[in-house]
């Protein structure tokens, strides 16, 4: 019965889903910003990452800072709503020299996951947050593709995700 309201939940979040046009989110310390408009012409997938210390976002993030020159027609833009302070001591476990290409942005207060329809209610060392999602947007700027994880283990993979990019890319 968990498991219908789950996908009633996601198909749901998928049929109101009302992709925002635009919008900047800044790097955790303020080192740098991404804009939604400035990528356009190429593919962006947004990782929204878990609150809190998180060791499969950790897991997730290298995986994804690893493979991700394979797909150069994808930005990668990873979404955390934790303050800086908690950003930066949970992405000090990332290499620095990916972190450079790679910064972890915020989401405050997960204003973006709302906007998005993430759904929220996924209890997590003691807090109630939004689930594990990646949403992928097309080089015209239009929400094409979403997966919303059921728990915490349970995200898009890599793989998954250049698949995804492929058949999209035909």
């Amino acid at each position: 019965m968990k498991h219908l309201f789950f996908a009633f939940l996601l198909v749901t979040a998928i049929s109101t889903a009302a992709t925002p046009e635009d919008f900047t989110v800044r790097a955790a310390a303020g080192k740098g910003s991404f804009t939604l408009k400035e990528a356009q012409g190429k593919f962006v997938a947004i990782h929204f990452l878990l609150k809190t210390e998180c060791p499969v976002c950790l897991r997730h993030t290298r995986d994804y800072f690893t493979k991700a020159p394979t797909l150069p027609n994808v930005v990668q833009v990873f979404l955390k709503p934790d303050s800086d302070k908690e950003i930066e001591s949970w992405a000090s476990k990332l290499p620095a020299e990916d972190l450079a290409k790679n910064p972890i942005y915020r989401d405050p207060y997960a204003k973006l996951a709302k906007s998005f329809d993430i759904p929220d209610g996924y209890k997590f060392h003691g807090q109630t947050v939004h689930y594990p999602a990646t949403v992928l947007i097309s080089p015209d700027g239009k929400e094409v593709f979403r997966y919303v994880g059921k728990n915490n283990g349970d995200r898009l993979s890599f793989e998954a995700l250049a698949a995804k990019v492929a058949e999209l890319s035909k």
